[in-house]
This record gives C-alpha cells, structure tokens and sequence, in this order.
C-alpha cells in the first residue's frame, strides 16, 4: 500500500489524462484534446473509452477519418451497449460527410445501447426522423411506435434533409 503513496498509479495516470482530454474537448481545443487522449491511450491501449475518443479526435483535429473510424469501431467491438461510443463514431461518419452512415451507427445504438435520450438528441440534430404516422398522437405512443416500426420495414430508414 505505501508503494503509491505520493505517486500515481498508472490508471490514475490515465484517467487524469482523459479528463484533461474531455476539459479541452469541451472548450473547443480539439488539437490538445487529442494530445491528451492519445497520452491516455498509450498508458491504456485496451481501454474503449481512450480509443474512441482518440478516434473521433483524430477525425475531428487531424482530418484523418480512415483511422478514426477504424479506433471508433475497434472501441465498439470491445463494449457495444455504451451510447457514447456509437455517438463518437457517428460524429467522425458526419465530419467525414457519410451522413447515411452516421444516422444508422445511431439508430444501432439506439437498439444495443438503450434508447439512450443523447441519441435520440443526435438523431434529431441530423434531422433524421420522421413525422409520427398519427400526428395528434405522441410520438412514443404504442399505435405510433408500432406504425412506425411498420413504416421502417417497408420504406427503409429515412433520408436525411
């Protein structure tokens, strides 16, 4: 026990990294966001979390979308029920202008990972849902949900705007 006493043990060393990486990502510094994530990666190469953000980073600061997507699903075949892993690699499919497939990275999320409500946010910010078959009814009522499963069977997903 007293070996970590005044020092950091390498996840710890990891995690603080990732947290600095979110810190940037979320104030707009996505170059030293990346630094971070990779400093991550690199105590934690097995870690989905550190690959996934790593991925999407690289699509967002370096423009490499090939080796971002290849992190992002390296990340989801690792922990597949995890919303936010399915929302990075949509959001490098966007960046990279693959709309169609970000839209059904999403909706496969939406099945292995919950109806998880930041999901549903991203999809309607791609503008990818339609009207409820039944207009005066909610949405998530029962006749919409399954008028709606039954429109996507035969139509399709829909198209984005």
């Amino acid at each position: 026990m007293s070996h970590w006493i005044g020092t950091t043990s390498p996840a710890d060393a990891g995690m603080s990294d990732f947290k600095e990486c979110l810190k940037q990502l979320r104030d707009g510094h996505s170059s030293e966001a990346l630094q971070y994530a990779r400093r991550a990666l690199g105590i934690a190469p097995k870690n989905p979390f550190y690959l996934s953000y790593t991925g999407l980073l690289a699509a967002v600061a370096e423009k490499r979308y090939g080796d971002g997507e290849a992190l992002c699903q390296e990340a989801l075949g690792m922990r597949h029920n995890h919303a936010q892993l399915y929302l990075n690699l949509a959001e490098v499919y966007q960046q990279s202008g693959r709309t169609q497939e970000a839209i059904a990275t999403l909706e496969k999320g939406l099945v292995s990972a919950g109806r998880d409500f930041r999901i549903r946010r991203a999809l309607q910010k791609i503008g990818s849902r339609r009207d409820p078959m039944v207009t005066f009814l909610h949405r998530s009522h029962p006749v919409n949900r399954t008028l709606g499963r039954l429109r996507h069977r035969l139509t399709g997903p829909s198209q984005a705007a």
